[in-house]
Parts: C-alpha cells; sequence; structure tokens
C-alpha cells in the first residue's frame, strides 16, 4: 500500500525519491559479504561414521584445521525427490529448523551401499535409477541420475556453516554509530541509524551447487524480473527478504513482498527443482555456462577437427543468514512431475470457491455504505459482471481491525445482506499490526495473552504502521494464531457475516520505522527465537491463521477466501496472492506476466496484479489491455490507490466500457475451464498458468518466452502490453500441431511464429487441436447466475481428427467435494468422429442439473451428412447444425444434454 498517501506522517516513496535508498544492497548485507569474502572451509567427509537406518544415511564431516565437524543427512524420498540436510554435530543450542511449511514427514526408501573406494561411497536406492556419491578431499555429493551426474552440491567447496558461539565481553554496543571492532558484522550489524544485535552471532549458511546441462532456470518470486534467470556475476544477487516496496523497480533483483526458495532448471529432456527450505533472509547467486561451441582447432593436415561441444551448466550459491542447510533436489524428469514433486512436500494449491474466481473490484477506499452500493448497482446498470467489492482500511474505526467505522459504515451486517442478495460477497482487510490504544479491548487481549512481537530487551516491540505506534501480533505463537483465529468468529467480529472474507496486507511485516521498512531482526518470537530465523514466514503465519478463522466461523464446511501480499513456500494451500503495489505503466503490465509465472511454477498457482497499477491513473488503452491481461490470469481484481482517479470500468466513455466489459464477460464463459484447471492444481499440482515449456518441453525456443502462456493444455494467451499496437507477433509451438484463434476459429499451423492482428477490442487467444474447452453459453451476472446457465463445448481438432478435454463440477462453496464426494468430473473425447462425454472419476456422486446446450467442432473439413445424439440409449437427430465453409467450424445447438451423464455425438 502506497505509504505517500500519509504524507503529513509518512515519508513519501514515490518512484525515483529518496525513499529507494532504505533497501540494502547485497555488499551491504554482512553474511553475504563474510561468504563472498571469506576463505572457504574444505571440510572431509569421514566415510567410516557412515550410518544408515530407515530414515536414510548420515556422516561426519570434519574441517580439517579446527577439527569441528557438522552432521550430513541425505534420503530418498520415495517420489524421485531427494533431501540433504547439514547442521552442527554437537551445537551449543538448537539452530532453527523451518516448522509447518512441510505438509508431513516425507517418507523415504531404504538407502544401501552400491560401492565403497577409498574417497568416495556410492549409495543407490530402489531400481538404482538414482545413487548419491559421497567424494572426499574435498567433500562433494553427486546426485546420479540413470548413471548420469544431475546435479553436485559443493563443487567449488563453498559449503560455509557459522557455528553458533556464547557471546562476548563486552556486549556490542546497541548505538548504531558507534565502533564495536566488528567490521565483518559478527555481532552487530548496522545499517542506516539501526543497529542489529545478534544474541546467537553469526550463524549463516551457505552451499553451492552445479546443475549439469542446464542453462535455462527458472522460479525463486518474488521479483520484479525476467521469468529466466539471469546470471549475477555482473550485478546482484537474487534476494529473499519479504519487503514492503511500494512501486517497485524493474528489472530488479531486490526481493519483493514473498519468497518461495525454489528454483526450477529444464532442458529438453529434463525438468529438475532445487528447494532450499530456509525462512532467514536468503541470496543467490547464478553462473549459467553457455551451451556452444569453443573454437575450431584444424588438425595439421586435413580434415579439420571436429568442433568439440561445451557442456551447459548453472552453477547456484544458496546463502542464508542462520537455520541450517536443508535442501531438496527434486529429479523430475518431466515438468509436470517436478512441480507433483514440490507439491508432495509443501501442500497442493488450496481449491477455491467458485466466486474467488470472477472479477473483483476493490479501491483504498470506497467511502461508505452508499458508495459501496452505487458501486455494485453500478455494474449490473452497465451489464458488468463481478462477484466481490472489497474495502481498505478506511472502512475501520481509527485503523483498529475487526472493527467499522460507525459514520461511514453503521450498519455493515445490512451492507453485506444488500450484496448476498445480490449473490456477492464483501472482502476486508486485516493487517498483522494492532494500534497501542489501552482502551480497545482487542489490543488488551493480545497484550496480556502475550500475543504480540518483543524487542531484544523482552519489552513488547513497537512500531510505525497505518495506525501510528502499534504492536505486532506473533503468529509463530500456535496460541497467538488460535487467538488471532477466534476474532473471525461472528461473536467477536461484529458486524460480519458468513459472506465476508478476508485481505492480508502490510504481512512481510510492513514497519514504517523500522530497518528497510520492515521488523528488526533482532525482535523476539515465541520460543525465544530471533525474527532473523522466521522474516520470510511472517506473512505465511497471518495467512495461517486468517484461513483457520475462516474455517472455525463455518464448522469447517465453507472453504474461506483469502488474499496475502506476502507468502512463503507452501501458501498455496491457504489461497491467493498479488503482486503488491504496481504503477499504472505499461512496463508494469509487461513485467506481470513474467512475475505471474514465476509464482505458478513454483507451487503459487492463484495469484494475479493489480488490474490498471494501483498507483498513478492509467490512460484508457492502458486499462483496456490490463483488463484483457487480467481476465487471462488466475486472479482477477481491479485496484486502486485512495489518491488516484476513481476507476471503475463505464467513467472512460463508451468505447472503453464496451471492450472491458467484453474482457471480464469471457473471464466468465471460461469459468467452467478455469474452475476445472483448479481442480489439476488442487490434485495434481498442474498451475491454471503454465510457460510454454510445460507444455512444449523440448522445443528450445519456448524457454525463454515471458510474453505469452498457456492457460491449462488447451489455450494459449498472449496479452497486448505496448501502446498502439496493430499487430504482434505470436510464437505457437509445435511442429505439426494446430492453432485456432479463438474469436474466428482460423486455423494456424504450429511450429512458427505469427504476426497476428489486433484491435483495441481483441486479444491472441489461440485453442490447440486436440483438445475440449467448456464455456457458459453466457456470462450471467455473477458466478452463481452463471451455474445455472447451460454449457457450450469448443472441439478443437488435431491433425488425425482427434479432441481430449475434462469438466469438473461441484458446489463451489463447501467442502462436500471432499468429505461427500459430491464432486462431478466428466471426459469429453472425439475420436472417428464420435464426440462422447463419460465419467472420469465414478467416486463423483454430484448431479450438477445442468445440460450442454451446443458443441462448436472446429476442423470439420466437410459438411456432413447429418448428427446425431445418443443419450440414455435414446438416438435422436440433431436439427439445429450450422456449417462454416471458409473456417471449417460445425456447430450443432438444441440438444440439451445433461453435463451429468454418458452421451454421444455422432458426425455422419
Amino acid at each position: 500500500m502506497a505509504e505517500d498517501a500519509l504524507a503529513n506522517t509518512v515519508n513519501s516513496v514515490v518512484p525515483g525519491d529518496e525513499g529507494k535508498v532504505k533497501f540494502k544492497k547485497c555488499d551491504q548485507i554482512a553474511f553475504y559479504r563474510r561468504q563472498k569474502q571469506g576463505h572457504a572451509t574444505q571440510y572431509l567427509p569421514l566415510l567410516d561414521t557412515l550410518v544408515i537406518t530407515e530414515k536414510g544415511a548420515q556422516l561426519e564431516l570434519q574441517d580439517p584445521g579446527t577439527q569441528v565437524k557438522l552432521l550430513l543427512h541425505v534420503c530418498a524420498i520415495n517420489d524421485g525427490t531427494v533431501r540433504v540436510t547439514i547442521d552442527e554435530l554437537e551445537p551449543i543450542r538448537e539452530r532453527y529448523k523451518v516448522p509447518d511449511v512441510l505438509i508431513g514427514q516425507p517418507v523415504c526408501e531404504r538407502l544401501k551401499v552400491v560401492r565403497r573406494e577409498k574417497s568416495s561411497l556410492t549409495l543407490g536406492w530402489g531400481s538404482g535409477q538414482y545413487q548419491f556419491r559421497v567424494c572426499g578431499s574435498p567433500f562433494a555429493l553427486e546426485v546420479l541420475c540413470d548413471e548420469e551426474v544431475t546435479v553436485t552440491l559443493n563443487p567449488n567447496g563453498r559449503l560455509y556453516f557459522e557455528r553458533l558461539q556464547r557471546p562476548p565481553s563486552p556486549w556490542p554496543s546497541t548505538e548504531p554509530n558507534e565502533e564495536d571492532g566488528d567490521p565483518m558484522g559478527l555481532w552487530k550489524e548496522t545499517f542506516k541509524e539501526f543497529a542489529d544485535i545478534k544474541a546467537n552471532g553469526p550463524s549463516s549458511v551457505g552451499l553451492d551447487f552445479s546443475l549439469h546441462g542446464f542453462s535455462h532456470v527458472y522460479g525463486l518470486p518474488e521479483h520484479a524480473d525476467t521469468f529466466l534467470l539471469k546470471d549475477t556475476r555482473d550485478g546482484e544477487a537474487y534476494r529473499l527478504y519479504n519487503l514492503d516496496v511500494f512501486a517497485y523497480d524493474i528489472h530488479s533483483r531486490l526481493g519483493l513482498y514473498g519468497s518461495v526458495p525454489l528454483l526450477l532448471a529444464h532442458k529438453p529432456k529434463r525438468s529438475i527443482g532445487v528447494f532450499w527450505l530456509n525462512a532467514s533472509e536468503t541470496l543467490l547467486d547464478i553462473r549459467t555456462s553457455e551451451d556452444g561451441p569453443t573454437s575450431t582447432e584444424e588438425a595439421a593436415s586435413p580434415p579439420p577437427v571436429k568442433r568439440r561441444r561445451v557442456t551447459a551448466n548453472t552453477h547456484l550459491h544458496w546463502m542464508s543468514e542462520s537455520g541450517v542447510i536443508d535442501t531438496f533436489i527434486l529429479l523430475g524428469p518431466s515438468p509436470s512431475q517436478t512441480l507433483s514433486q514440490y507439491a508432495e512436500l509443501t501442500g497442493y494449491q488450496a481449491m477455491p470457491p467458485l466466486f474467488s474466481l470472477g472479477y473483483h473490484q476493490c479501491r483504498w477506499n470506497y467511502k461508505d455504505e452508499a458508495d459501496v452500493k452505487e458501486v455494485d448497482a453500478g455494474f449490473d446498470q452497465h451489464s458488468i459482471p463481478y462477484d466481490v467489492i472489497w474495502l481498505d482500511i478506511e472502512h475501520t474505526d481509527g485503523k483498529r481491525y475487526f472493527t467499522w467505522d460507525s459514520k461511514l459504515f453503521p450498519d455493515p451486517v445490512g451492507l453485506q445482506h444488500h450484496l448476498e442478495e445480490r449473490n456477492r460477497k464483501l472482502v476486508v482487510i486485516s493487517d498483522p499490526h494492532f494500534k497501542v490504544d489501552h482502551f480497545w479491548p482487542l489490543y488488551c487481549e493480545a497484550r496480556q495473552g502475550s500475543h504480540f512481537v518483543r524487542d531484544r530487551e523482552g519489552a513488547l516491540y513497537q512500531g510505525s504502521c497505518w495506525p501510528g505506534d502499534s504492536c505486532y501480533v506473533d503468529f509463530s505463537s500456535p496460541k497467538a494464531r488460535a487467538w488471532y483465529s477466534s476474532l473471525f468468529s461472528l461473536a467477536k467480529y461484529k458486524g460480519s457475516t458468513g459472506s465476508l472474507f478476508v485481505w492480508n496486507d502490510m504481512n512481510e511485516p510492513s514497519v514504517f520505522n523500522g530497518p528497510e521498512q520492515t521488523m528488526p531482526k533482532d525482535a523476539v518470537h515465541c520460543g525465544g527465537w530471533e525474527h532473523r530465523e522466521l522474516h520470510n514466514l511472517y506473512g505465511f503465519y497471518q495467512h495461517l491463521a486468517t484461513v483457520e478463522g475462516l474455517l472455525a466461523r463455518s464448522g469447517g464446511a465453507e472453504r474461506p477466501f483469502t488474499l496475502s501480499r506476502s507468502f512463503f513456500a507452501g501458501s498455496q494451500r491457504l489461497g491467493a496472492v498479488w503482486t503488491g503495489d504496481n504503477l499504472a505503466t505499461w512496463e508494469y503490465l509487461k513485467i506481470s506476466i513474467p512475475m505471474l509465472l514465476s509464482l505458478s511454477v513454483t507451487g503459487v498457482a492463484f495469484c494475479g496484479a493489480d488490474v490498471g497499477g494501483f498507483f498513478q491513473d492509467p490512460e484508457p488503452e492502458l486499462l483496456v489491455r490490463w483488463y484483457q491481461a487480467g481476465a487471462l490470469q488466475p486472479f482477477f481484481r481491479g485496484h486502486s490507490a485512495m489518491y488516484t482517479k476513481r476507476r471503475e470500468p463505464w467513467l472512460f466513455g463508451d468505447a472503453v466500457t464496451a471492450a472491458i466489459r467484453s474482457a471480464i464477460r469471457q473471464r466468465y464463459r471460461l469459468l467452467p475451464y478455469w474452475y476445472t484447471l483448479f481442480h489439476h492444481a488442487h490434485t495434481s499440482a498442474q498451475p491454471p498458468l503454465r510457460p510454454l515449456w510445460v507444455e512444449f518441453p523440448r522445443e528450445q525456443n519456448t524457454f525463454a518466452v515471458e510474453n505469452q502462456y498457456m492457460i491449462g493444455s488447451a489455450l494459449l494467451a498472449c496479452p497486448v502490453t505496448d501502446p498502439g499496437v496493430t499487430e504482434v507477433k505470436v510464437l505457437l509451438p509445435g511442429t505439426g500441431e494446430s492453432w485456432y484463434d479463438v474469436s474466428t476459429a482460423q486455423v494456424f499451423r504450429g511450429g512458427r511464429t505469427v504476426t497476428f492482428p489486433v484491435t483495441l477490442d481483441t486479444v491472441p487467444l489461440f485453442q490447440r487441436g486436440g483438445t475440449v474447452v467448456p464455456r457458459k453459453t453466457e456470462s450471467g451476472s455473477c458466478t452463481a447466475e452463471l451455474q445455472r446457465l447451460p454449457f457450450t463445448l469448443t472441439v478443437a481438432l488435431n491433425s488425425k481428427g482427434c479432441a481430449e478435454g475434462g469438466l469438473y463440477l461441484d458446489d463451489g462453496h463447501s467442502f462436500n467435494f471432499r468429505d461427500r464426494k459430491q464432486f462431478s468430473l466428466r471426459r469429453f473425447s472425439l475420436k472417428r468422429g464420435h464426440l462422447q462425454n463419460c465419467c472420469a472419476d465414478d467416486r463423483g456422486q454430484y448431479d450438477p442439473e445442468c445440460s450442454v446446450q451446443s458443441v462448436s467442432f472446429l476442423g470439420v473439413k466437410k459438411k456432413p451428412s447429418a448428427v446425431t445424439a445418443q443419450i440414455s440409449g435414446l438416438l435422436k437427430d440433431c436439427s439445429e447444425i450450422q456449417y462454416q465453409a471458409q473456417c471449417h467450424m460445425l456447430t450443432v445447438g438444441g440438444l440439451d444434454l445433461d453435463v451429468g451423464k454418458d452421451w454421444e455425438i455422432r458426425i455422419l
């Protein structure tokens, strides 16, 4: 949120001003300097200390100089994942290990010694496809796939492990500018006016990796940068440290609001992942060697020596401020298997309620109840569907969350009932800070219950945020989370109803007067842990507590919806995230696509960017293009700041209103397909938004594409992100594939780049041959109305005249799909002119009570002599048939076929 909006209390951070210097560069981070400049310890593996148990194998590593020992533990997880942990053998106190992110203790396979040599040891498991090789002099750990080294850990001897120490005497001064003879920041680190006192001294860890044969790496959100991660040797490392960065710089490696320490690597025959499970500040250096010929060496006489190809490698150097080394290697080999392996560790995307996939209208702030009702009515008056309207901080009583401004919102229950009568929802904001107010019962409850974070001296930590002086809930404490969750009960949260949902903002956490505008690292959490240990988990924990509160409110019956700005690995199982405080410029529209792709491939499938840009005023063309892009992305919300012009879709003239209306309506008609994709994300970890290489893993021309993407396996989208264009270039992958323009049914051959004409009303969207896409016949006014409307199917034939697709249905809001098998999963299959609808999961007990009204077949070469439909043994001729020879499209209407029953359409 834009802190410049409160210019009288908070310094402006508009891009270009002095506000940007509040954030560190890498060379200002002490542990990074130590690891980059320090002498690498050449640890030796003590092979005779090997112990194999059911949980894996362990052996000791020794520094030959100091004789200090570390404990290495490796295990093989039975889905193609390996885990490597390194900790002190005998620490003076326990080191922090990230809790609550993994969804359970991974099941390990029994390891066995395959080969033992003087300076190496090889361990295998299962069928022998994968192996570990421990090498000595110095220590390295190789992971082999089919006897080929795929990943090497510690290839360059960068294993770095600072042991916990007892405090020095005298203790460092707490004054930021007072010299303590500690230039490396071991016990005290200063930045600007802030002093960070380290209770446990230096505790950073680091490890390098080589990914053999890989030159394309992805993931590692959140950064406003390219989808394909860059070589960092000439610039900043990628930083993972959750920060409130208003109007963030484009093409920057500064950490933003959330962190997922997962990197994916891909080459034509394999995808792998490296998951670095550490919640402290983390930096990653990347070095990529290019794959290509080195030189052409002429022999003394012809013929010339053949060109020698250099193997592509990517070298990673992970560095974290504290904790232990706990890393997972996901061995794929396919993109979908790699994504599934990660989900097996950290959880699958939560199945969202259907309404949350509709359009959301938000502003900082809608003024009062009348304003909300007027905006709600405006959507109906202009025939634009939407589902949710949002209230920002101004709806509260003096920025006290869980309250209402009694003058502006005197009847919040009545307001929610007004929206509910129209099948719409309300979302309100709930930030992690509580106003210091000794007369506010909730503040007093939290203080008396010891639910707040404390400072290094043991007093309540106080920082500045929207209410002024604030305390911050210690969400790392299960007790504090339970208390916070209880606040969402209807009895506690006065003025709330079951149709109210929640938005967690400012939860990096944002502290206006803190170092880098966040909480000091030496603040203290439950269990005595310093904030530095778990900083990147803070927003995850608030998100978790909010979700648990909404679940408890409904007795576990209703699916919650919660949006969080901050996130970590595992946040996907809680709800949605967005890319934070962007600007209304073309550059921010363009960068939103790689940002969302990075989130999608790291498990966070329910993601979006503020449509139109949060701050500044978009020109009408930009606003239209952003709505068109947002309608083709998972989370779809228009949002704007307090000091921008009002931005409801009907305020920019008839042409703009019509274009926005069309984009939102097309989104709603396509919601059956989106909902089906979220079912697959929830059950198989395949994200709705996919980079092209996930669907076309062997086509190297897709590996760096970031301006277009797949929606599931059937649709290819290329949003227009430049002003004034009349045509765009679109890569249509797949030699032998057919791609159909969704608007015209014109077919294009795959394996090439086409120049595609566009107007303000159009955006390139193609359906892949061989797929079936379900839609609704109309858009309705909201998702509740949409559910009652009939379906239409678009069947796009491939070169063999075949197509396949699916449709997932349930009640759209409850957990009955999980608890009572109240769902329906249908499979559509076209072969030899017969389109069949059959059950894809016979466990489902849900009756959708909805029909398929029409089917459009794309790529039909000639007009059929007849079309028949057969259901429940009854055969009937289809009379509403239209064939368009120019685009080879056959449309069969008037069907009224029950989507939940088996039937067949025959083209004769």
